[in-house]
């Protein structure tokens, strides 16, 4: 017989961050309203100057602001706010394909994931820009170098998440880098994920990008950076002592070689340097081992957390 607990049903929350998105945003909230019945449409603005609020609100969505600007700051603010089983993030431009959202989820539960990352596919230049496409590569697979080789696309903006890893992300980022964050996060934590390829289509007319090739790619970089620096603290700093070291040797060879010579060092500041390079490479080494312990018992302590958050139990 069927208890009540197996005829459960998840909460699930549609997050829709955006800014100055009045050309999609009553699509995307009408296309995963009926993508995913029974699902509650959430919209936080970000300053827009348009009629971004009032046409998602016409649409049925539930309309809240976020006045830090920056992706980061709002996904942190729906993050806090909003409370469901389920989590589908994704942005209103009308990019990603509302019908991919609803197999995510049901793949989400069924294999008892906490993050269904969406890869995008497409044939159209103009949706995913080749600059776009080659710093999305670029950055992913030096993620995928650094913390393991289980996402393929890393800067995808349509995600499905669990409770568990919604309630326990950090969310530190303001801006576009929070999507490295959000994979890292669960890279780090060895969570179960899983990868489903979703079409990916140009913006509407009246859309605009708000991706900064450039600027952007380089916060992200240095989010990737400060991760390491973080999360492989022992990695960073030997990457550190080793060039430190191989300085050191390079200027020293050529002292080395005149004193055998003449049992004179005539470039004594040169000498000088080269010690000095030396020892801060033998200091580089000891905080990589002392900052390996303290980052081991913060992912303990990440760890914990993350498991002390209830999941879902309906099946």
């Amino acid at each position: 017989m069927e208890t009540s607990q197996e005829r459960k049903t998840p909460s699930i929350a549609v997050l829709i961050p955006c800014y100055n998105e009045e050309a999609a945003i009553a699509k995307v909230v009408g296309d995963f309203a009926a993508a995913l019945p029974g699902a509650t449409v959430y919209v936080y603005d970000n300053n827009s100057k348009d009629r971004t609020v009032e046409l998602a609100a016409a649409a049925g969505a539930r309309v809240y602001q976020e006045p830090l600007q920056g992706k980061g700051n709002v996904v942190r603010r729906m993050f806090s706010d909003v409370e469901a089983d389920v989590y589908v993030l994704v942005d209103g431009d009308d990019t990603y394909q509302a019908a991919s959202a609803g197999p995510m989820v049901e793949r989400l539960l069924t294999e008892r994931l906490d993050m269904m990352n969406g890869t995008r596919v497409t044939n159209i230049a103009a949706a995913y820009r080749p600059g776009h496409r080659i710093g999305n590569s670029v950055l992913s697979g030096l993620v995928r170098w650094m913390f393991g080789s289980r996402v393929t696309d890393m800067l995808s903006g349509y995600r499905v998440f669990s409770r568990r890893f919604v309630k326990s992300f950090p969310a530190l980022s303001s801006g576009f880098e929070t999507e490295t964050e959000l994979t890292i996060h669960a890279l780090e934590l060895s969570m179960p994920i899983g990868e489903m390829e979703t079409r990916y289509k140009d913006r509407p007319e009246g859309g605009a990008s708000k991706l900064r090739t450039y600027s952007d790619g380089l916060r992200i970089l240095r989010t990737i950076v400060m991760l390491v620096k973080d999360e492989r603290p022992l990695m960073f700093f030997s990457v550190a002592a080793a060039i430190l070291f191989v300085t050191a040797i390079g200027m020293s060879v050529p002292i080395f070689v005149e004193f055998y010579r003449t049992h004179l060092v005539p470039r004594f500041p040169t000498a000088i340097l080269a010690t000095g390079l030396m020892l801060l490479s033998f200091l580089s080494l000891a905080c990589g081992l002392i900052l390996d312990s303290v980052a081991r018992g913060r992912k303990e302590i990440k760890r914990m957390i993350y498991l002390s958050v209830p999941v879902w139990q309906g099946r």
